[in-house]
């Protein structure tokens, strides 16, 4: 075993949030003919790094030191179990949260280029808007009808091409994990040496010392801090609010006059019983 993949997984759906959630371990190794069969090594109960370091801990160093390739999701809290236990490891971000990464780049884009020429949030009827769908399909699924309407769009809605340079930088990281190895390297170099000059704000460049896939951190984008889930259930930060902020009363707070009751005058004392005048003697 060489390579494992690491992600969270919701295992009850009941409780407080955060509560019901798993770390999956996967086994990620190659057969002899390069394919991967994915096996279930185990589920811990937690989505921390945690709970991941403490599973490759109790493995045992001949179990970590074999370990060539580490996957995982982009949660900070497992790239740092990855780096304290398996320092010698190739870290890799899963195929599925790259390309969400790229399709959330392209719905960022599209959203401020449609305020930049409409002034308001995307309607009926608007064509950046339109297409909103269109924009994370792959171009090898679109049909002609598609295709048609998507480049009608684009030219109604997208006056400086800029959601059409970010739909095709999106199309150019799909393409990585659609080719072959050797082709999918050369893809991942043109990435990298292409998108850092790319005019677009979404599109970020990779970090410094990915420069080549031999890298230490072979990531593609840097993520958007917004995009990137630096906290978990059991890893949140408390917020550092100022001291001095306004805040609003809340309704418990509020000094509300509340309208005057009458008050009930007290019963009468009951009255002893008056003797009959039949029973009395006349």
């Amino acid at each position: 075993m060489n390579a494992l993949g690491v992600d969270e997984h919701v295992w009850s759906h009941t409780g407080p949030p955060g509560s019901g959630m798993v770390t999956g371990i996967v086994d990620h190794t190659r057969d002899a003919k390069g394919v991967v069969h994915a096996r279930l090594l185990d589920l811990v109960p937690g989505r921390s790094g945690k709970a991941y370091a403490d599973w490759l801990k109790g493995r045992g160093p001949d179990f970590t030191a074999g370990i060539k390739t580490a996957a995982l999701d982009p949660f900070r809290g497992y790239a740092n179990a990855i780096r304290d236990e398996l320092p010698e490891a190739i870290t890799v971000l899963d195929a599925f949260h790259v390309v969400k990464l790229g399709s959330a780049m392209v719905d960022e884009v599209r959203r401020r280029v449609q305020q930049d020429t409409l002034g308001h949030r995307g309607r009926k009827g608007d064509p950046l808007y339109g297409i909103r769908r269109t924009l994370q399909v792959g171009a090898e699924h679109l049909t002609d009808k598609q295709a048609a309407r998507l480049d009608v769009k684009l030219t109604l809605g997208d006056p400086d091409h800029e959601v059409t340079l970010a739909w095709q930088c999106y199309q150019k990281l799909r393409h990585i994990y659609h080719a072959k190895p050797a082709r999918g390297r050369e893809l991942v170099n043109e990435v990298i040496a292409s998108f850092p000059s790319c005019p677009i704000p979404e599109v970020l460049p990779p970090r410094p010392d990915s420069q080549t896939m031999e890298g230490s951190n072979p990531g593609l984008l840097r993520y958007l801090r917004r995009l990137q889930r630096a906290h978990r259930s059991d890893q949140r930060r408390h917020r550092n609010h100022p001291q001095n902020r306004p805040r609003l009363p809340q309704l418990h707070q509020l000094q509300t006059q509340m309208p005057t009751r009458r008050r009930r005058p007290p019963p009468l004392p009951e009255q002893p019983p008056q003797p009959c005048l039949n029973a009395m003697g006349r």
